[in-house]
């Protein structure tokens, strides 16, 4: 159960965090609860599955990294976490997850590499597959076209009153499978 503490902190949170050395204690600032309770309370809110995850959205484009392409492939399920952990430790790759396979769409492993150019991009490609040994996997390149807004979950309280509140965290799918 939630209270009103974590429905403020929630809401200050969904608008990202400050940019600072302390992000917390200004958080628990607005909120009005020192900077130990703010990251009790936001453990705890994850730990009950309320908050998914928290991470860090990079503009790779103002940073210079002109593409990207998510790279969809269609592995074995019993190698899935062999393989994105092979993939993940290389450091142009930004994301690495499963998906469950549809029946339009058999891919089930992706990957986001991001680089300067596409050339940067397709080079990055071929070094994963010569090392992870993936050229037996049947792919799909997606090169992004367009920049998407991006944003981390938006939280809402989806009861009048505070019984049986819930909480719906709303993502942006098309800002991670096909652009920034």
């Amino acid at each position: 159960m939630i209270d009103t503490k974590d429905r403020q902190l929630l809401e200050h949170i969904q608008l990202g965090l400050p940019v600072c050395t302390r992000p917390y204690l200004e958080i628990g600032r607005l909120c009005d609860m020192p900077e130990a309770e703010v990251i009790e309370r936001l453990t705890r809110l994850k730990q009950q599955g309320l908050i998914k995850r928290m991470g860090v959205i990079v503009k790779h484009r103002q940073l210079g990294y002109r593409a990207n392409a998510m790279i969809v492939w269609n592995v074995p399920d019993n190698l899935i976490k062999q393989l994105g952990g092979h993939i993940s430790r290389f450091p142009f790759v930004t994301l690495c997850y499963q998906r469950p396979r549809q029946p339009e769409w058999p891919y089930n492993l992706y990957c986001m590499i991001h680089g300067k150019d596409k050339a940067t991009v397709l080079n990055q490609l071929e070094q994963l597959v010569d090392a992870c040994g993936l050229s037996a996997f049947v792919r799909e390149i997606l090169f992004s076209h367009r920049c998407f807004k991006q944003r981390g979950a938006i939280y809402k309280n989806t009861a009048p009153t505070d019984v049986g509140a819930t909480l719906v965290a709303q993502q942006h799918e098309a800002a991670h499978l096909l652009g920034d």
